[in-house]
């Protein structure tokens, strides 16, 4: 087994020193600490469409808040008189041990929140040891932030498109830069009815943002010379400064030389390719079995929210299932993940670890994810708003900050592991002790 775990000794109360310490001499964090002004905060600094795009949910973004309010449905309840002075964060997944049961979550078009997107995750992932899982829709290739991270782990999350083709050749190529698992995303073969994102008129692919995974794979680029590269969306709006500005920003953004790439006009045909191509409402358990068979590495599922979804994974030999209803930002009016996650452990029972995600903003959040039975926890949001603060180093601290906040929470309701948290540590809020 593989151990990078580097533990964070005292990790809670070692932060907190270094922050009062920096106070004393009159420096405040640059990231803020609390979850609510760390948004806040970011939507000050990013532009509409990308705060739009970042926070926004599907329809009335009633799913978005239930995640958080499935939270404050559970209350710890800590035994006292434990010796927890010596803690251990770490946990065991799929042969490596982890030095917190937290990875960063796979979101796209991080060039929305900081110019370095990607490459500035990546850094500050590998040097917390925290894996961080590379989108599909990224903004970075990934063997370019495979490179920043060293020996550092990392995963990699599969949208598969219409083509088979382009699937395989992204699961080959996440072998070839060191990816650790494959995460397939179930639960966004449409994009959803978002309200932020419409009102503002503003998708950020149309402008050749977030396909980077795409314009740098050699199958993609090969089929942009087919016929079929000029079917789905027509890129025939009214010249505007607009207009021309998004197809300057196209041109940019698609490697090669200037010359060439003018010549060829294949910025615009990866853009209307990527259009026509990134959709699957056909995806079907049928692909799950061919990813199955296309790969030796771990294969999980995420989107699962259904216990027979979960049991039916198992069945098709997957290695793990992620909890997670995209963070709200697909179904309005879905379940809450949370609400979901107890029944798919029970279903899955020992057979394959089961991570969890969609609303986690704190150490608490965390603790009562793995004790209602996931391995592990994916943070999203929080981390892409550190970026847009900060860059690597306002990821870090979002990441430090969470990791003490945990570690803070484990000591304090009485454990010195994430194995000693349980189920009978909650109770729902109704209930009381």
């Amino acid at each position: 087994m593989t151990d990078l775990s580097a533990p964070f000794p005292d990790a809670g109360p070692r932060r907190q020193a270094t922050i009062f310490v920096a106070g004393l001499g009159g420096r405040k964090p640059r990231v803020p600490v609390d979850a609510a002004r760390l948004e806040t905060s970011a939507q000050r600094a990013l532009s509409p469409e990308a705060f739009a795009y970042i926070a926004g949910g599907a329809g009335l973004e009633r799913t978005v808040a239930a995640n958080r309010a499935a939270f404050d449905q559970w209350r710890i309840v800590p035994p006292m008189l434990r010796d927890v002075s010596q803690r251990d964060l770490s946990v065991e997944l799929f042969g490596t041990r982890l030095p917190a049961p937290l990875l960063l979550a796979p979101i796209g078009v991080l060039e929305m929140a900081h110019r370095e997107a990607d490459l500035a995750v990546a850094r500050a992932a590998a040097r917390l040891g925290i894996p961080m899982v590379f989108s599909s829709a990224g903004s970075v290739p990934m063997e370019t932030c495979a490179q920043a991270m060293g020996g550092s782990p990392r995963w990699f999350q599969l949208y598969w498109t219409k083509s088979d083709e382009l699937a395989a050749s992204f699961v080959r190529r996440a072998e070839a830069c060191g990816c650790g698992a494959i995460v397939l995303t179930l639960d966004t073969t449409m994009l959803a009815w978002r309200p932020r994102d419409l009102e503002l008129g503003y998708v950020p692919f149309i402008r050749a943002r977030g396909i980077a995974q795409f314009t740098s794979d050699p199958t993609f680029r090969a089929s942009l010379a087919a016929p079929a590269a000029t079917e789905g969306l027509e890129l025939k709006p009214p010249l505007t400064l607009s207009t021309i500005t998004a197809f300057a920003e196209m041109v940019r953004r698609y490697p090669g030389g200037l010359v060439e790439k003018l010549r060829s006009g294949a910025p615009r045909a990866a853009v209307r390719r990527f259009l026509a191509t990134f959709a699957r409402p056909s995806l079907t358990w049928d692909n799950v079995a061919t990813l199955r068979r296309m790969t030796k590495l771990p294969v999980l599922l995420k989107g699962i929210l259904h216990p027979d979804d979960a049991r039916r994974a198992v069945d098709h030999g997957v290695n793990g299932v992620i909890v997670s209803n995209h963070g709200g930002r697909q179904v309005d009016g879905a379940i809450a993940a949370l609400d979901a996650l107890p029944h798919v452990v029970a279903a899955v029972g020992d057979r394959d670890p089961v991570l969890f995600d969609s609303g986690v903003r704190t150490g608490a959040d965390v603790f009562k994810a793995l004790a209602l039975g996931a391995r592990a926890v994916l943070i999203g949001r929080p981390y892409v708003y550190g970026l847009a603060l900060a860059g690597e180093a306002g990821v870090r601290e979002v990441l430090e900050n969470l990791i003490a906040d945990f570690d803070l929470t484990v000591g304090l309701a009485g454990c010195r592991t994430p194995r000693e948290i349980t189920r009978e540590m909650l109770v729902r809020a109704s209930e009381g002790t």
